[in-house]
């Protein structure tokens, strides 16, 4: 891989595609992508606003931003109860994506939700865009890093 951050939904989706691609090539345990901490203050938000996150990753690198992970046919992600009702909605539009688990840890505030997604690298680039645009609401033009692959 060569680049690591998008910030326009069609670069967005192919970097995402990029990664899972990379990731499965690598057979490494899981990938990790991260919101620009700055689309939070675009949004109206600071990153402190967000709080911890309640997962317990090695993934993002500042747990206060909003990021997601994928390895194995899962992906993973932190949120609020609120930001579970939209991801709950959101996976209505996606019927081969299911909740597996959700694990709300008692030091934490929030939920760590493990979604099945057996699908090809474009239909989960897709997924990964939209929990960014609408779970975490995000700006349509935000910034995305790669941040471990």
């Amino acid at each position: 891989m060569t680049r690591f951050a998008a910030a326009e939904s069609a670069e967005r989706r192919k970097l995402y595609v990029d990664a899972i691609t990379a990731h499965r090539e690598r057979e490494s345990a899981f990938l990790t992508v991260e919101a620009d901490g700055n689309a939070l203050e675009a949004n109206g938000e600071t990153a402190s606003e967000r709080g911890p996150n309640a997962g317990e990753s090695d993934g993002p690198t500042d747990p206060s931003v909003p990021w997601v992970q994928f390895g194995d046919g899962t992906i993973n992600l932190d949120c609020t109860d609120e930001e579970l009702d939209a991801l709950k909605a959101l996976l209505e539009s996606f019927p081969a994506f299911k909740i597996d688990d959700l694990i709300r840890p008692e030091e934490a505030e929030g939920v760590n939700v493990r979604i099945s997604a057996k699908a090809d690298a474009n239909r989960i680039a897709q997924f990964i865009d939209q929990v960014f645009l609408e779970v975490y609401d995000l700006p349509a033009a935000f910034r995305v890093w790669v941040v471990d692959i």
